[in-house]
């Protein structure tokens, strides 16, 4: 056994891997940018207290997930949990409300929860997050929601169907949450522990608890859409509208809160086939009061965040396969010390000219030399000896063409390497 070991919740991206995080990132920004959204990126800690205030005490995040601790200028820090409030920290700092309506950001990175680690999903994991701010039409969280089913369809995902619901206004939610607790109160010896908490905390939580026994309440509890005021309902009728007209797929989730404070109104999730019981891919909603919470002008806003790691899990779940990182297709293979001198400054000049090419180190023979290519899959071997060396020419050994050779002058060696299309 290994003396260390990668922390609990944490992931080792190998090289083999590798081809799918670019492919997905690669398209994440290409989509993003049809869409018109720009760039931001925020450090992966900020002050504890924008987490707390942002993203809302009695939740999860706050309460058992964050990762916080004193700096040495005694100044209380987290590491993200989450993107949003962090970009509207830096919209509120950098006077953002200025700019031209809506103002649309992505960013692309790490976020740090303690949770149990489950399917796709660790201590420390990637998101894709995407934020719309200053616009309170239905047609942006529509918008919002195609970026979702773009970049699923883009990366070959077979099922794409959403999950809705409203989660209301200020106006109307004290009136469903009190409605709510009352609810819960007639049923409060068959509450899990942890709903006994919410139930004066964050009521509204208590509709995704995930114990067996508060299922049976949860499915009687009174909907959200039934109580929400008229602007709210008109929202969530449109935005209906929108999706219909789209052909999306999508379902009314009576259950469906997230577990951030700040959502208003729309909230949704998307859902894909591959990964069993852990169908839900991304999730975001409307947050219309969190940037005036947090000390800006009342701006209006809707995102979402898709962990990377779940994208990249449902894809293998799906066998979609993704284009093969490029590698280096050429090797030197030096014979002798004098050969080995020439052999650096040749490959210093073919990377100079983007030839992507490699050296065979030490002192071994052709055949062994040859071998490594093989593993390595280069496909042109260049061997250098002093015969070579006194002609002025090369060997070039096709590996894929049945060890085809070739005598190619030195001074013509790249550009006949470049003219075969060699990266």
């Amino acid at each position: 056994m290994p003396r260390y070991t990668a922390p609990r919740g944490t992931l080792d991206v190998l090289p083999q891997d590798q081809p799918y995080w670019r492919y997905v990132t690669e398209r994440a920004h290409h989509i993003a940018r049809l869409y018109g959204f720009e760039q931001i990126s925020t450090p992966i800690f900020e002050t504890t207290e924008l987490f707390v205030r942002g993203v809302g005490e009695g939740t999860d995040i706050v309460d058992k997930e964050i990762y916080n601790f004193q700096d040495k200028g005694g100044e209380e820090i987290a590491l993200r949990p989450e993107f949003t409030a962090g970009i509207m920290r830096a919209f509120i700092e950098h006077g953002m409300h200025t700019w031209p309506k809506p103002v649309k950001l992505y960013s692309i990175g790490p976020i740090f929860r303690y949770e149990r680690p489950q399917a796709g999903r660790y201590r420390q994991h990637h998101q894709f997050n995407v934020e719309a701010l200053g616009e309170q039409d239905p047609a942006l969280d529509a918008e919002i929601m195609e970026v979702v089913h773009h970049l699923y369809a883009d990366l070959g995902f077979g099922d794409i169907a959403f999950q809705i619901n409203s989660t209301g206004c200020p106006q109307c939610r004290p009136g469903y949450v009190r409605l709510l607790v009352e609810y819960y109160r007639g049923h409060i010896d068959q509450l899990c522990d942890d709903c006994k908490r919410r139930l004066t905390r964050n009521p509204l939580r208590m509709l995704d608890c995930k114990a067996d026994q508060c299922q049976p309440l949860i499915a009687g509890a009174p909907h959200f859409v039934d109580h929400l005021c008229r602007e709210c309902a008109e929202h969530f009728a449109t935005l209906q509208s929108y999706l219909s007209a789209l052909g999306r797929s999508f379902t009314v989730n009576h259950r469906l809160v997230r577990g951030l404070d700040y959502y208003t109104k729309t909230v949704f999730e998307a859902w894909a086939e591959g990964i069993g019981a852990q169908s839900a891919v991304c999730g975001g909603g409307r947050y219309d009061g969190l940037i005036e919470l947090l000390g800006g002008p009342p701006t209006p806003g809707i995102g979402f965040g898709s962990g990377i790691e779940r994208i990249i899990l449902t894809m293998k779940a799906q066998e979609i396969a993704v284009p093969t990182l490029p590698h280096p297709n050429v090797l030197i293979a030096p014979l002798g010390s004098e050969a080995k001198r020439r052999a650096v400054t040749l490959l210093a000049d073919m990377r100079a000219a983007d030839v992507a090419a490699l050296l065979s180190f030490g002192d071994r023979s052709l055949k062994a030399q040859l071998r490594t290519a093989d593993r390595q899959k280069i496909r042109y071997v260049v061997v250098l000896g002093q015969d070579e060396l006194h002609n002025a020419q090369a060997v070039v050994k096709d590996m894929v063409n049945g060890g085809e050779q070739y005598n190619v002058p030195l001074n013509a060696l790249i550009a006949w390497i470049r003219e075969r299309a060699i990266s």
